[in-house]
């Protein structure tokens, strides 16, 4: 297939994906509506009014019918294995959207997402790039490692779902970074997925972040999705890594995806952290998360979302300019020196504000 080919399956990706998010939109925020299905206010929410929350069901939509259109099968043998585990997190999240289930049963069902990957789609983490001394593993500590990330970055995505555009401005930064570089080293097919979740998530940020009659939240079916569709391009992004004879090789590729992710997996470490030694239960919500803290600040949604999307861009551009000449556990470092560093600003300035 000649690369000019595969060039406009990857644009046509991206704009089946948003052309199918922009057209379904209103017609499920009439549904929502007629139904009385809402995100209803409470003491944790950053909204004032009931807002229409089955966007997931539309970045949903625009992703699988897109990838299915334009993904090559025959080039992506474990293509069919990513679609299952999509609509496993889409029957999760819309149960939970519409009903709420209890955390356990999410949990239970992006393990199982992960199975389907690993195990029958063979898409895992082989090597640990020479982290500690450790390259290539055994495929029960594969399994261990590719469920425990998987299922880390798909619940980084749904902690960081708190405010207008936030998980879908992430979503597009992350999986445009991954995508890009993809695109670059003629690894086409995924750069289709990344194009078609891009898409699909521009579509709903701009019906999110600037809808009046038709604005809409995303649910856990949208952040759900977007945390599988990006761990399943980080798997292969270290996958292709591996060898560092290619000219394109990325030698510390496992701190590089830890960067480029850095806002919904350092928020997520963060939190947890916070909820062990506070004595809170690590399943019930709260509102320690950086984004509560920048409105706390008194900055709009869109301020917050700008701010920490700056910051995404930031450590994307970091990372990569210093991957050419460090190793892992030294960007390792520098990267959650530098997270830890700004976010410690918020709660700072907080603080001064209250003693003042």
């Amino acid at each position: 297939m000649s690369n000019n080919l595969n060039i406009f399956y990857v644009i046509a990706s991206l704009i089946s994906a948003f052309i199918i998010v922009w057209i379904s939109v209103p017609s499920i925020v009439r549904v929502s509506k007629n139904k009385h299905l809402f995100d209803e206010p409470d003491e944790r929410s950053s909204h004032e009014s009931e807002v229409p929350i089955l966007g997931g069901l539309a970045i949903f939509a625009g992703f699988i019918i897109s990838v299915n259109l334009w993904v090559d099968p025959q080039i992506f043998p474990a293509f069919q294995y990513v679609v299952a585990a999509v609509i496993i997190m889409f029957f999760i999240g819309i149960k939970d959207d519409i009903l709420i289930i209890a955390p356990f049963t999410k949990f239970a069902g992006q393990i199982i997402a992960a199975l389907v990957l690993v195990v029958l789609g063979d898409i895992r983490i082989s090597s640990l790039h020479g982290f500690f001394g450790i390259e290539e593993i055994n495929f029960f500590w594969s399994l261990i490692i590719t469920v425990l990330t998987i299922v880390t970055i798909i619940n980084g995505f749904n902690f960081i779902d708190g405010i207008d555009g936030l998980s879908a401005s992430i979503g597009i930064i992350t999986a445009g970074a991954f995508g890009y570089w993809f695109f670059s080293v003629e690894q086409f097919q995924y750069a289709i997925l990344a194009a078609a979740l891009i898409g699909a998530l521009f579509a709903f940020f701009l019906y999110n972040v600037f809808g009046e009659e038709n604005k809409i939240f995303m649910g856990d079916t949208g952040s759900l999705i977007i945390g599988l569709v990006l761990s399943v391009l980080v798997i292969y992004f270290n996958e292709i890594n591996i060898d560092k004879g290619k000219t394109f090789s990325i030698y510390p590729a496992p701190a590089v995806s830890f960067g480029v992710l850095i806002i919904p997996l350092f928020d997520t470490l963060r939190v947890v952290f916070i909820r062990i030694f506070t004595g809170h239960s690590l399943l019930l919500p709260d509102k320690n998360h950086t984004h509560h803290q920048l409105l706390d600040l008194g900055l709009s949604h869109i301020q917050v979302t700008m701010i920490i999307s700056v910051v995404n861009v930031f450590f994307i551009y970091m990372v990569f300019n210093l991957a050419a000449f460090i190793s892992i556990r030294r960007l390792l470092l520098i990267i959650l020196l530098v997270a830890m560093l700004l976010s410690f600003i918020p709660p700072y300035i907080l603080n001064r504000r209250r003693k003042r």
